[in-house]
């Protein structure tokens, strides 16, 4: 594993899970770790095969894990698919709903996102932010897979805030925030402004070196989805402590009280989901 350089201070270069497909043989054992619970839900990576893909309207040459979606009386705020789309494949008319935001982020392979007209390559660690307003399609011209991570939430739009703007970045170019008094064990890149109210949601990588721990038990009001991208850990869900390794997406409800402690022997990494930055809604809202 290599090195690369953010804001000038050496770092691990990332490496990326992404799902394979496949079936299991008839020979393997039917037990696995996945879960369902009324506080969170565990998808093991060898859950995803390929008779558990979706298809959607419009792409082509594409398939999709669906590993959230809203539920009533779970969680309710968006929805979290890994999309694979073979040479050739994309879409010209991605998102068939209206008022929903997107967040893409590629772990295998490259794209080509067109964005408001221009164009833009994404390789492996590549961030897209779509506003709703946002004219946006996808083509893979490559001669390999592509497989990206796409959250599609409903934007909860505020009288006198703007929509924030659309942005593309690679996660080599956002720098870690480190959490105080943690050695520099447990960090965050943070791909939005974390003040910039105008942002109804924020999708993170939580990066933890062997050792690190949340050394509390984290209970709030944000909805979560984790999808491991490296490494394993214990992770403490409601009152369960469970294995997760890479691969495996964790899927959490409001107030599910959450930690971590991260063994090792490499670092442990996840792409996090969470809402933020609204009252609590009295009403239904779109």
């Amino acid at each position: 594993m290599g090195r690369t350089t953010v804001n000038g201070e050496a770092m691990t270069k990332p490496t990326y899970y992404a799902p394979q497909g496949g079936l299991p043989p008839q020979t393997q054992l039917l037990t696995d770790r996945a879960m369902f619970t009324d506080a969170y839900a565990v998808i093991p990576k060898g859950t995803m095969s390929d008779i558990v893909t979706s298809f959607l309207p419009f792409w082509d040459k594409a398939r999709f894990w669906v590993i959230a979606r809203p539920l009533s009386g779970f969680a309710e705020s968006f929805s979290h698919y890994i999309a694979e789309v073979q040479p050739g494949g994309g879409s010209t008319r991605p998102e068939t709903d209206v008022g929903i935001e997107h967040v893409l982020f590629v772990v295998e392979g490259g794209m080509t996102l067109t964005l408001n007209g221009e164009q833009h390559q994404l390789a492996e660690g590549g961030y897209a932010f779509l506003p709703p307003a946002a004219e946006w399609s996808v083509a893979n011209s490559t001669d390999a897979p592509v497989k990206f991570h796409w959250i599609r939430k409903a934007y909860h739009a505020v009288e006198g805030l703007d929509a924030p703007e659309a942005f593309v970045t690679n996660e080599a170019d956002v720098p870690m925030n480190a959490m105080p008094d943690t050695d520099g064990k447990w960090g965050t890149q943070r791909f939005a402004d974390p003040e910039d109210l105008r942002h109804d949601m924020h999708v993170n990588i939580v990066n933890f070196e062997p050792g690190g721990v949340i050394p509390f038990a984290e209970t709030h009001v944000m909805e979560h989805g984790l999808y491991v991208l490296e490494g394993k850990a214990v992770y403490r869900l409601n009152q369960d402590w469970v294995e997760v390794e890479a691969g495996d997406y964790m899927w959490l409800r409001a107030f599910c009280p959450q930690a971590c402690y991260a063994g090792g022997p490499g670092r442990f990494r996840y792409l996090l989901y969470k809402d933020v930055n609204r009252h609590m809604p009295m009403t239904p809202f779109r």
